[in-house]
């Protein structure tokens, strides 16, 4: 009987498989200023995104059935992936989709403001924008070592009806997602030193609260009104920034 690892790997699959790619920035490197320097976004973007891609493309050259899958797919479906190569696999895949996402959740500052279903969910679960920066802050300066601080929809939780989901702060490690504990991400901050360093050094707490220039809520308010789909499994047309 094979193994599993064999099963997947000697399976044929036609020529020209997409493998995973790099993203373009949706701005350029310096737009973030003065929030986030030109430097930084080049190493971040540049090398330690590409990092992550470059190595979950080496992880899965042998096995051509998981190049067909998406980032996001090998997040939601670990035991799908060969125990030999399944923490870095989701170590990288992890790493690519939450950048992806990372570079979708800026823009230049002075976007577009919190408004509309989002807002109302946001007054309802917090009390106010003010107090949901307050505590999305907090979460993210006492997260222990590197990680990531989300605005996501709970899982299977819902107040006032259908078309009111809960709205929760949560942190994850390394390069987890909330897609695997089935929370649906709208907005995320790296806490990963890389991300901050040159510029803040170690004020975390200081980067956090200068972050809010650059929060791209228009593309959270266009995440929230997709995410009627059930968080334990979005599809993965609704995950558009895992470009794989």
């Amino acid at each position: 009987m094979k193994t599993m690892a064999a099963a997947i790997q000697s399976e044929s699959t036609s020529s020209g498989v997409a493998l995973h790619v790099l993203p373009a920035l949706p701005y350029g490197y310096a737009a973030l200023e003065p929030c986030i320097d030109a430097r930084t976004m080049t190493l971040h973007h540049d090398e330690h995104h590409a990092g992550y891609v470059d190595k979950l493309n080496e992880l899965l050259a042998p096995y051509p059935v998981l190049r067909k899958r998406t980032a996001h797919w090998l997040l939601v479906n670990p035991r799908s992936i060969p125990q030999s190569i399944r923490t870095p696999v989701l170590n990288n895949a992890g790493g690519h989709v939450n950048h992806c996402l990372l570079w979708q959740s800026m823009s230049v500052p002075g976007g577009a403001a919190l408004s509309g279903s989002l807002l109302g969910a946001v007054n309802d679960q917090f009390g106010s924008l003010d107090q949901l920066k307050t505590r999305f802050e907090a979460a993210g300066a006492d997260h222990f070592s590197s990680g990531w601080v989300w605005l996501v929809v709970e899982k299977d939780k819902q107040t006032n009806g259908p078309d009111r989901p809960v709205l929760g702060i949560v942190t994850t490690s390394g390069h987890d997602n909330p897609l695997q504990q089935g929370h649906y991400p709208l907005l995320v901050n790296d806490v990963w030193e890389h991300a901050y360093y040159l510029k803040h050094e170690n004020r975390r707490p200081e980067y956090l609260k200068n972050w809010w220039s650059v929060a791209n809520w228009s593309n959270a308010m266009d995440r929230f009104s997709r995410s009627d789909n059930p968080a334990g499994a979005p599809s993965e047309d609704n995950f558009p920034e895992d470009q794989s």
